[in-house]
């Protein structure tokens, strides 16, 4: 039997968090270690319980935004979502860039839910369908002019497992080649996304290769 995906829910709404939570309870996988309702009960959660995944509202007593990057001192590895209503794609990126690996629009179906939480905690980030164009659009526009400085941002064991991408190798190749566990070289590859504002493994070496060679 598979190990169920343990889930925290902070937010501020009572009623909304008591449905997730319940929503959540009745699907088969899944089971909640922890409620809050603020960003200081997320950060303390984080760091006590370690949760596989965060739900974490935006319009809360501290701001979800502003607890990511607590979250994450706190418990490095933590995989945060935001469930939110906030539709803006200002919203969107501050949350990917301070390390959310997931955004999901309240107002989904709990099975909806479930698949997005499913495909975070396997490594991989999740954006709403119906923001990912208007997501794109606004990192289109930024991108020619940023690409420098979100590569430098990178650390230089990011860049180093970046650059052994780049020239075609998968995470286990790479892990083999640096001595690194592979969820490890997986766990950077999602802090490069993060960092680079891509999605996958080509858009990220094309952002190295045009860095390369201006």
């Amino acid at each position: 039997m598979s190990t169920s995906i343990r889930v925290a829910v902070v937010d501020d709404h009572p009623l909304f968090r008591e449905g997730v939570t319940r929503s959540l309870s009745e699907i088969e996988g899944f089971e909640i270690v922890a409620e809050g309702s603020s960003g200081e009960d997320a950060v303390r959660i984080a760091g006590t319980v370690r949760p596989d995944i965060l739900l974490m509202d935006i319009s809360m007593p501290a701001g979800g935004l502003d607890a990511i990057p607590s979250v994450l001192a706190v418990a490095p590895s933590q995989k945060i979502v935001m469930l939110t209503v906030s539709e803006t794609s200002e919203d969107v990126i501050t949350a990917l860039d301070r390390g959310a690996m997931g955004y999901v629009l309240k107002g989904v179906g709990a099975r909806t839910l479930a698949d997005a939480i499913r495909t975070i905690a396997a490594g991989e980030g999740y954006v709403a369908p119906t923001l990912s164009a208007r997501l794109f659009s606004a990192r289109t526009q930024t991108a020619v002019e940023s690409k420098p400085a979100l590569v430098a941002s990178l650390t230089p064991r990011e860049r180093q497992v970046l650059e052994l991408v780049a020239i075609g190798m998968s995470n286990k190749h790479v892990a083999l080649k640096l001595d690194l566990q592979e969820k490890t070289v997986k766990h950077h590859m999602t802090q490069i996304f993060t960092k680079l504002r891509v999605t996958n493994r080509t858009e990220a070496a094309m952002a190295l290769r045009d860095v390369q060679g201006s």
